[in-house]
């Protein structure tokens, strides 16, 4: 029987995931190199890290695979909980880490742990869980739609106070295509949606901090000294890349030019190294995730299956357009990963997990 399953998940999902995942472990080494050999005396240091965590996803992956998916509506108000637990937890002094400003993550016998990694996949299953139940009464506003609700709001408040807006963002997001494709009536998306633009620009208009990193990536060259510094220096790997790079290891900008070169702007140094080919084989691998995830939802008859599949899929998508947004000066910087190809443990991990639970959903399509 596990072997029938097995049969039936989609490879081409699986094979997007790992070459995505293993692009990402080469890039990780090329990028992090200098910095590695500067601070730890090895230039392997962060590849060995990521690697580990990888494999330590790809477990996860198998799991997630491989489980019945029906677990996942009975645990989503365990994990909600859990969310929320942590949610808390990162914000007590002596449990929680900060760096660069943002007090975002758990140190757990020194692994650095980012809980908002987790919230994402647990608001997602238990929107999609939640909003599968009230198929029956979900054009009712005050009982179908608004309980879910409010426990996103906590959690987007929660998280702001990191502050992470770009977390908080991703979340809304997802959870909002989730509520979307339920069958909500149209004239409450709307009103929940003005609610969260207005509540977000408020958020983001009431520090000037936060105003000065949303709005720097709009001129970064003219303030190179102060917000625009990690932008500009983006903007110049990309421009120095052209159409097949500068050659594997051959970034100018991962010299200490550019700062998380190995994280949220590996992607600039990837196009610096391989040019407009490096970012075509990341898209592509992309848009397989997107097409076959939106296939997946298609092919699936039960509600709470398609809106995790859908849910799951905006919520890898999401953070990829965000990220690769923020490195080409089209969106602000809010330092989101790009997912499977960034270094990180938490965000590895989470990613993999998603991708896991997909590629579960995959083999229940009735066709």
């Amino acid at each position: 029987m596990l072997w029938a399953k097995v049969k039936k998940m989609d490879f081409l999902l699986i094979g997007a995931v790992g070459i995505l995942s293993i692009f990402g472990l080469l890039m990780v080494y090329s990028a992090s190199f200098p910095i590695g050999q500067m601070y730890y005396d090895s230039g392997n240091y962060f590849f060995v890290k990521q690697l580990q965590w990888l494999l330590i996803g790809i477990a996860f992956f198998t799991l997630a695979a491989l489980i019945n998916p029906a677990l996942y509506a009975r645990w989503s108000p365990a994990l909600v909980m859990l969310s929320l637990i942590l949610l808390i937890a990162v914000l007590i002094p002596n449990i929680g880490v900060e760096r660069n400003f943002s007090q975002r993550w758990i140190a757990i016998g020194g692994f650095l742990f980012q809980p908002s990694e987790v919230v994402k996949i647990s608001m997602v299953i238990y929107f999609a869980s939640i909003y599968a139940k009230k198929q029956s009464y979900i054009n009712h506003f005050v009982h179908g739609v608004l309980p879910p609700v409010i426990i996103l709001l906590l959690v987007f408040l929660f998280i702001l106070s990191q502050p992470d807006l770009g977390a908080a963002g991703i979340i809304l997001a997802a959870c909002g295509i989730i509520v979307t494709c339920s069958g909500v009536k149209k004239r409450h998306i709307f009103l929940l949606g003005s609610v969260a633009a207005v509540g977000t620009v408020y958020f983001a208009l009431s520090s000037a901090y936060r105003l000065n990193r949303l709005t720097s990536f709009r001129q970064p060259f003219e303030e190179f000294s102060e917000n625009g510094y990690q932008l500009a220096n983006s903007l110049l790997a990309i421009n120095s890349g052209g159409l097949m790079g500068n050659g594997i290891g051959n970034s100018t900008q991962k010299l200490g030019y550019l700062p998380e070169a190995h994280t949220d702007f590996i992607m600039a140094i990837t196009i610096e190294e391989l040019g407009a080919a490096g970012l075509l084989i990341v898209l592509a691998c992309y848009m397989i995730i997107l097409f076959r995830g939106i296939f997946i939802a298609k092919q699936l008859s039960n509600s709470f299956y398609q809106l995790l599949a859908i849910g799951i899929t905006f919520l890898i998508m999401i953070q990829a357009v965000i990220n690769l947004g923020a490195i080409s000066g089209m969106l602000p910087i809010t330092g989101v990963t790009l997912p499977f190809v960034s270094y990180g443990g938490s965000s590895i991990i989470i990613m993999m997990v998603c991708a896991g639970i997909l590629v579960n959903l995959s083999a229940k399509r009735e066709s």
